[in-house]
């Protein structure tokens, strides 16, 4: 195994192998000799998650856009399409799940219905309230897009064995559970399109 340097985990010079170096290790490089009085440590991690999510981004864009979809779109119509039958949801859980704001949603949700990709209809439980659900055409196109999307995530995780790839999303959801806590606590429970 190649020794390692502590401060940028760079393999040692004259180990056994060296690990491919990316623009990361130059920008950190350049902030130790810049700024030797600070510890840049967390720019090993999160500018490479910066940078990957940037390329994740694309990746998804290339995917729903393959299957005449915006990012947005796709992620209402899976917000849907993982409930199962009858997949459909109340405006105010779509919030809730795709983290925007009411008036947001409701143009949202008036654009897929004109594509024919949702449509609404009253809420059997609630007389003054309504659900979303989604048609069989978007289904089919939100399913299609997810199976173009997996193939293209995989692409991006090539580099790691099934293995690397179980730690990595273990010690990312470690990082994560926090914010996603901390963000379902401050959450409103009710409020204009909550229902």
């Amino acid at each position: 195994m190649a020794r390692t340097d502590a401060r940028d985990g760079a393999a040692a010079p004259g180990s056994a192998a060296s690990p491919a170096r990316d623009e990361v290790d130059e920008l950190v490089a350049s902030w130790q000799a810049e700024r030797p009085d600070l510890d840049v440590a967390p720019l090993q991690v999160l500018s490479r998650v910066s940078r990957l999510a940037r390329h994740l981004d694309r990746a998804r864009r290339a995917a729903f856009a393959a299957h005449g979809l915006e990012t947005w779109e796709f992620d209402v119509l899976a917000a849907l399409r993982r409930q199962g039958p009858p997949y459909q949801l109340s405006p105010g859980a779509l919030l809730h799940a795709t983290l925007v704001t009411s008036g947001t949603m409701t143009n949202r949700i008036d654009r897929l219905a004109a594509a024919g990709l949702v449509r609404r209809h009253p809420d059997p439980q609630d007389k003054r309230g309504v659900q979303v659900a989604l048609t069989s055409r978007g289904a089919s196109v939100a399913d299609a897009a997810l199976a173009d999307l997996l193939e293209r995530e995989r692409e991006l995780l090539t580099a790691l064995d099934p293995r690397q790839q179980a730690e990595l999303a273990a010690m990312l959801r470690t990082l994560l559970a926090p914010f996603d806590a901390r963000d379902r606590a401050d959450a409103p429970t009710s409020g204009p399109g909550a229902g």
